[in-house]
């Protein structure tokens, strides 16, 4: 018996999807250190969470690791997009190693609040996933006084010390999750001090708005991304919260025929962290399952760039803008 094809016809591509400015510029760091300095280019952690895009710069020559320990004497490092506590950051200068930091600026932002605010008596109560480097690196800029909430029951259990505290949260949370934790925080700590801007950075915002848009129009959504990538299983998590079927995949190999069985329309998005190349040939891979049309939604346009660090950076990289098409 012939098998019944699938009514797949239309790939919807949710806009922005994929790279953001703080992936970009720290893929360009190790590559601009490899080609300036020469292979081996060590990195602690994997520079952003997607398994293609390290395996790749393994090929080129970098080579990853945890433990600095690890690190060769007179080596160059680079600091992961997620950042590093400050026990990580004075055993690399102790240590003498040439550091090029490519954490994001977004996340360096965090660290710089939680300096300033320690500094004028304040704790804080940090909402983010335990044992997430991003979470690890901002909590590890002080040595007490900053607690971790994963959900709003957790934030029954903070006892800050004194009466002054503040609230952070991770970059790549889920909004409407960060916004429910932290309406707990402010009703068990009125007196809370929140960022002035939030923390979740303009890129996790905007994708999580485009698939709150996309989910509802499609049959099934399909994520691009790896299984480490905080901001892609969000992305994931929210699609299926809509109502919409959702599956992540690290490349078109992970698709399955059976995902799409009597659904004519399929939503497409990437994390912030997985390249356009794998989001391209997920695309092929839907056409040859029957999709016809590609169709990209209206949303978000991103015009965001970072500066590169002192000794890789280009001038020509300026400010920060979004702009809407």
């Amino acid at each position: 018996m012939m098998q019944e094809p699938t009514a797949l016809h239309e790939v919807v591509l949710a806009e922005p999807r994929g790279f953001c400015a703080g992936v970009d510029r720290a893929i360009e760091i190790v590559e601009r250190a490899l080609a300036r300095f020469g292979r081996p280019i060590y990195v602690r952690h994997e520079i952003v969470h997607n398994t293609y895009v390290v395996n790749d710069l393994k090929s080129k020559g970098a080579i990853f690791i945890e433990d600095l320990d690890d690190v060769p004497v007179g080596a160059t490092l680079v600091f992961s997009a997620h950042g590093v506590s400050q026990v990580v950051r004075k055993e690399a200068a102790q240590r003498g190693f040439q550091v090029f930091d490519a954490t994001c600026p977004l996340v360096t932002k965090v660290h710089v609040e939680v300096a300033k605010l320690a500094k004028e008596g304040y704790e804080f109560i940090m909402i983010g996933h335990k044992g997430h480097p991003e979470v690890e690196g901002t909590m590890g800029q002080l040595t007490e006084g900053i607690y971790l909430v994963e959900d709003a029951a957790d934030v029954q259990h903070v006892k800050p010390r004194g009466d002054k505290l503040a609230v952070v949260t991770q970059t790549t949370l889920s909004v409407d999750d960060a916004a429910q934790i932290l309406a707990e925080v402010k009703r068990c700590f009125p007196q809370v001090r929140e960022p002035k801007k939030q923390d979740i950075c303009y890129a996790t915002q905007n994708r999580q708005d485009a698939v709150k848009v996309l989910a509802p129009v499609v049959d099934v959504v399909i994520v691009v991304g790896s299984p480490s990538s905080s901001n892609s299983n969000r992305l994931r998590e929210l699609a299926q919260r809509l109502g919409t079927p959702a599956y992540m995949v690290e490349g078109a190999q992970d698709l399955q025929a059976q995902w799409f069985e009597g659904g004519q329309r399929v939503g497409l998005t990437a994390g912030a962290s997985a390249p356009d190349i794998l989001v391209q040939q997920v695309i092929d891979a839907l056409r040859q399952m029957g999709a016809t049309t590609i169709r990209k939604m209206d949303g978000v346009t991103e015009n965001v760039h970072f500066p590169l660090p002192r000794g890789l950076g280009d001038r020509s990289m300026g400010g920060l803008t979004t702009s809407r098409s």
